[in-house]
């Protein structure tokens, strides 16, 4: 314990003797978490609609007023015809198309049913196709108000499903619940997995790694010195923020804070001895900072974090579910959002034990003190 203790002492000099790398692994992760979920809103709002009213009747104004009175769409033109709405599509002025054909009254007053044209923009593809599922809602919940007026007495009116849904843990569908706490984990998983790739990649290139090879210390006390300190500044990092995510987003986590800081210091464990595992096999920083870049892309795309890993095909789930990020969103989701405790989250917990273990014996067998 004596030659581990020296080489902590050797490694917090280190870090602290670097003042730019130290603000940076403090202040870049606690903006980052401040301006990004504000800038990965993915409620869409603000629909740009052109409309193109053949009909000019009652019905016709009032689904007009029933789209420009839900908060989702601005309307920006009233047009003539449809090859005139069609250029604020052509010129991105406009996201969606609305064309009420004449007869539109009469038809649904008479037959009861009236089709609606409607044209989407589907260059932005996330946008097309929330707009489109709202002004679908709006439309159906316009078809609903006006259905008693249009039902045709000579029939019997048909039963009638009424559906009443609720959004459990969170009930107004914020996006902020559900995105902060994930952009928490990829930027701890960023600032814990570069500082530790450029770490022993380091000593190869000052020179002082060839001094530690001659001296008697252990493969393992070499490893754990370089991910002692790390693992600190990773949990010093974490706390701050948890801190910033109650300050600015008011998310006070319903489960227990001390197993989230049980599950995010083994997390910590295996993100670290991954960090320590590239650098053992590169050569220098360039070659570090690039191998790690690459496996934190895949990190963040496959995490779940963007796109549901249930979406994903076969071979992506098994992908998804070979990276400890993916178990420690879900666990931090668990614990912040539904209020788990530690039997709901206990498989997630082994296996981020098993990443922990393998990664960071592969990294203390890998590290040769004749390099």
């Amino acid at each position: 314990m004596k030659v581990l203790r020296f080489i902590l002492q050797k490694e917090f000099r280190q870090i602290f003797r670097d003042k730019t790398i130290l603000a940076m692994m403090f202040v870049m992760p606690t903006v980052q978490l401040i301006v990004m979920p504000l800038a990965m809103n993915f409620d869409v709002k603000n629909v740009n609609i052109s409309l193109v009213d053949h009909d000019h009747s009652t019905y016709s104004q009032k689904l007009i007023s029933k789209i420009a009175s839900s908060g989702y769409f601005r309307i920006i033109s009233s047009d003539f015809s449809f090859k005139e709405a069609l250029m604020h599509i052509e010129k991105e002025e406009a996201d969606l198309v609305v064309e009420i054909p004449s007869g539109f009254e009469r038809n649904l007053v008479r037959d009861g049913a009236q089709k609606l044209a409607v044209s989407v923009d589907a260059i932005n593809g996330s946008k097309a196709s929330i707009g489109g599922s709202y002004l679908n809602t709006v439309i159906s919940d316009f078809n609903a108000g006006i259905d008693i007026n249009i039902r045709n007495i000579n029939k019997t009116p048909s039963g009638v499903i009424d559906i009443s849904f609720r959004n459990w843990f969170n009930p107004m569908a914020e996006y902020k619940y559900y995105i902060v706490p994930g952009i928490l984990v990829l930027l701890l998983t960023m600032i814990g997995g570069f500082m530790t790739a450029l770490n022993i990649v380091r000593e190869k290139e000052v020179g002082t790694i060839e001094q530690i090879n001659v001296t008697p210390i252990k493969k393992w006390e070499f490893i754990l010195g370089k991910l002692i300190p790390f693992w600190v500044i990773g949990m010093t990092v974490f706390s701050i923020g948890l801190v910033v995510c109650f300050v600015v987003y008011r998310i006070v986590p319903e489960g227990s804070i001390a197993l989230i800081y049980l599950i995010a210091s083994v997390y910590l464990i295996a993100l670290l001895g991954f960090g320590l595992l590239i650098s053992t096999y590169s050569d220098n920083q360039v070659q570090a900072m690039f191998v790690a870049f690459f496996f934190m892309m895949i990190f963040m795309l496959m995490s779940g974090l963007f796109t549901s890993i249930d979406s994903m095909p076969t071979w992506a789930r098994i992908i998804s579910n070979l990276t400890p990020v993916t178990h420690f969103i879900k666990v931090v989701r668990m614990i912040v959002l539904k209020g788990s405790g530690f039997e709901e989250v206990k498989t997630e917990l082994c296996y981020i034990l098993a990443f922990a273990f393998v990664l960071n014996g592969w990294a203390i067998w890998n590290y040769r003190k004749t390099n």
